[in-house]
This record gives C-alpha cells, sequence and structure tokens, in this order.
C-alpha cells in the first residue's frame, strides 16, 4: 500500500513518521514545497528576539533523518498541484518545473495555512514580512541584519503580533501596533485585556486601534503606513492579520469545506472521499463544549491529529474526541492563557452563558514574591455547565488553564468544578487556588 502525505510539518511528519512505525513496509512519499521540514513554528518569535541564535535552531528533525533512518521518501521542492479523487492520483511539479503524476492508496491532506494579506497598495514590498513558515523567520532576520531596522511597524494584535512585539522590543527596536477593531482581544475579558493593554503600552509600544489601513508605500528611506487617521515610519513592517486554511487543493478536488473553509473531516480524520484524510491547521475539528465543527489551528492538535491518521490508515481504529482550543501566550512578563468559550461564543452556540472574573494571588498572601493573577470562568445557567476559562498574571496562568481544559473535556459542571482536589502550598498559590473561587463565585451567580 502507498501513504501520500502532502505536506511535511508538524501533521504531515508526525502521520508519516507513526505510519512507518506502525508499518515498516508502508511504502510513504511525502510532497514538501519548501525545503524546510519538522520545526518548531512556535517557536520563531522567541528565536527572532536573539540575533545571535540561528533560526534552524528550531528544526526538530532533519529532512536527511527522515530518508536515512526511517525509510521515508521525503520529497522536498516538491509542490502538489490537484488531486484526482477518481483515478487516485496526484499532479506534483518540481522547483525545476518538471511535472510527475503520483497514484495513492491512501492519501493525506496536511498543508497547513498562511498568513491573511489585505488586498492593498504596497503589501508586496520587500521590506513587508509575514511569519508562518521557518523561512519567514530566516527571511525577517536577515532583513534586520542587513537594513539597520530600528522601526517596526505590526499590522494585528493577535497571539502572533503580541509575541513579536517583544521579540522587537528584544531587540530595542521602536514598535508601532495598529489595527482596524477599536478593541484589543475581542474574545477577553475586557477588564483583563486592558491589563496587556498596559503591559504593552508599559514597554514604550505605541498601539492604534481602530485604523483602517489604507496602503503602504516606499519612500526610499522608509517605509510608511497609511491608517485612517495616521502615518507610521519604519524600516520594517509585520503583517500579523491572522491565517486563513490551506484548502485549496481540497475544494478543487471536490472534498467537503466545514467552518473558515477548512477541510472537513469526520472523529478519524477521514474526508468526505473515505481515501482521502486531512489534518493539521487545514482541517476542521469538533469542539468538545459545543459538539459542533470549529476551526482552532493549534499545534497540538496538528501532531495528534497525525498519528491518528497514521493509526486509521495502518489499521488501528481511532477516533479523536476534539478540542477545547486551549490555548496560551506570552506577552512581556504576562501570562495570557484560554479555553473552551467566551462568553460572545458561548451565546453564539444558543447557551445561556454567566461569567464571574476574579483577581487573585499566584501566591498565599504571606508568602513573597506573589503577583495578582485574574481568572474568568463562563458557565451556562440553564444546565450548571462549565463551558470556558481565561487566565491571566505574571505566574501560575499558563498552566493553570490545564485544570478548566481538563474539565470541559470532561463535561463537568461549575459545581463539580469547584470540589475538584487542587493542589496547594504557599510559593504556588493560595489554599483556595484561584480556580476555586472563580468557581465558588460562579455558583453564587448561578
Amino acid at each position: 500500500m502507498r501513504f501520500v502525505v502532502i505536506g511535511g510539518d508538524a501533521a504531515g511528519m508526525s502521520a508519516a513518521s507513526r505510519a512507518k512505525r506502525n508499518n515498516p513496509d508502508l511504502e510513504i512519499i511525502v510532497f514538501e514545497m519548501t525545503h524546510d521540514v519538522s520545526y518548531s513554528a512556535c517557536g520563531m518569535p522567541y528565536n527572532i528576539a536573539d540575533p545571535e541564535r540561528e533560526i534552524d535552531d528550531l528544526v526538530v528533525r532533519e529532512a536527511r533523518v527522515f530518508r536515512e533512518k526511517q525509510g521515508i521518501d521525503l520529497r522536498t521542492g516538491h509542490s502538489v498541484h490537484s488531486i484526482d479523487p477518481s483515478s487516485k492520483t496526484v499532479l506534483v511539479k518540481r522547483v525545476d518545473g518538471q511535472e510527475l503524476e503520483m497514484d495513492y492508496d491512501k492519501l493525506l491532506i496536511a498543508t497547513g495555512a498562511s498568513p491573511r494579506i489585505p488586498d492593498l497598495p504596497g503589501f508586496d514590498l520587500p521590506g513587508v514580512m509575514t511569519l508562518k513558515k521557518l523561512e519567514d523567520g530566516r527571511r525577517i532576520k536577515h532583513y534586520m541584519a542587513t537594513h539597520g531596522v530600528r522601526r517596526a511597524v505590526i499590522i494585528g494584535m493577535g497571539y502572533i503580533a503580541l509575541e513579536m512585539v517583544e521579540a522587537f522590543c528584544a531587540r530595542e527596536m521602536e514598535v508601532s501596533m495598529v489595527k482596524p477593531r477599536p478593541i484589543l482581544l475581542p474574545w477577553m475579558n475586557r477588564e483583563m485585556a486592558s491589563v496587556v493593554e498596559e503591559e504593552v503600552r508599559r514597554h514604550g509600544v505605541t498601539m492604534h486601534m481602530g485604523q483602517e489601513i489604507k496602503g503602504i508605500e516606499d519612500s526610499g528611506s522608509v517605509l510608511r503606513v497609511y491608517c485612517t487617521d495616521t502615518t507610521l515610519d519604519c524600516e520594517m513592517v509585520l503583517v500579523a492579520t491572522g491565517i486563513r486554511p490551506n484548502s485549496e487543493l481540497a475544494k478543487d478536488a471536490g472534498l467537503d469545506l466545514g467552518p473558515s473553509d477548512a477541510i472537513s473531516v469526520d472523529r478519524t480524520l477521514r474526508t468526505s472521499d473515505e481515501h482521502i484524510f486531512a489534518a493539521g491547521d487545514c482541517a476542521d475539528a469538533f469542539h468538545v463544549v459545543t459538539g459542533q465543527r470549529t476551526w482552532v489551528p493549534l499545534a497540538l492538535r496538528a501532531n495528534r491529529a497525525g498519528w491518528a491518521v497514521a493509526d486509521n490508515v495502518t489499521g488501528r481504529q481511532v477516533k479523536l474526541d476534539g478540542i477545547a482550543g486551549t490555548a496560551v501566550f506570552k506577552v512581556f512578563d504576562l501570562q495570557v492563557a484560554r479555553t473552551g468559550l467566551s462568553v460572545q461564543e458561548a451565546k453564539k452556540y444558543g447557551f445561556e452563558p454567566l461569567e464571574v472574573m476574579i483577581k487573585s494571588g499566584s501566591r498565599a498572601h504571606a508568602h513573597p514574591g506573589g503577583s495578582p493573577i485574574w481568572v474568568q470562568l463562563v458557565g451556562d445557567r440553564k444546565t450548571g455547565r462549565l463551558l470556558g476559562a481565561q487566565l491571566l498574571g505574571r505566574e501560575g496562568a499558563a498552566h493553570r488553564v490545564n485544570a478548566p481544559a481538563v474539565a470541559l473535556h470532561a463535561g463537568m459542571t461549575v459545581q463539580a468544578f469547584s470540589q475538584t482536589d487542587l493542589a496547594y502550598a504557599p510559593p504556588f498559590g493560595p489554599t483556595w487556588d484561584p480556580m476555586l473561587t472563580a468557581a465558588n463565585q460562579l455558583l453564587k451567580r448561578m
């Protein structure tokens, strides 16, 4: 049997490696359009912050290891241009322009996602960057080193933008951020979002919210970003306005698409064609709270989905329950975490949400070195079910979010969550953990 994989990053190489372990006799061919495979994309902002580090430090496993030690036919510089489900073939083009047709028994589409780039003048200029692939990080570091970049404008204020503003500040750059929407982190509790905004501004970053971007111009000495009411000059622009799933191959092949035009898959990761699977940032998932399809592109899901595809291809029946949308990111000294639904999302899915937000301490009150920690919990008035959580703090937020994440997977009520036996010691939190304090407060509201 021939198993063909399109895409050589997290989902694709996880699937290829596990399938080869499950069945060493399986013929596996991976087509990757770039020359980079199996790397830690999430580590790029922190690598860019350090001019002494090579971007290739983020490579987890080199292509030759897959070829020489695992016996996987990994072909970099090969781009798949079309899929024909009726003949079970893919049309592939090499970097030298040569084309080849490859047949498959089972196919995995793991094409990832691409940055959303506004269709506006100047977004194709040399100093205008995005950050998604390792080559993007390589290009940013080279440009900074060769152009003496001292000022940067970041368009967008999402996860990547907020991680990159820290990276640029670490390089002693002057940074401005701009976005069309009038509020920062619209999914977040407003009081908590204001703490994040204050942290960013505290580091000298100027933030321009509610500013439509009109275009970018190269004036010769600087790049000029034109907005509704302001013009920002810089040497480099980072576009961080979100990503979209790379689902064009699937769409052209007649496969079903789901939310945000991600490739629609069942719990076994099969698409609407029984011989074709999809995994990673290009595919959708089921949300454990709503039971509905959703698209939340995150690293753990990509790797787990790759494993599940490999097991199903090699005869081990595996189904994935779904995701809670658990995420965490760092903004200077703050840890920002979330899982499950926000109040707005809960309303959208027909729940009757109630929320509570508490401010507690990261350590026992008499233990030195503590700092504030904010917790927001969302519950359903009708059923009492826990729906979501958000955490924010200088310590203790990143790993605390795992407790409500597990509760969401278990379908726990707020009452049940309030009775969980969470760990206590003065250096790590008060006797009543902030999660339990928030749960108790939410119970009162409910």
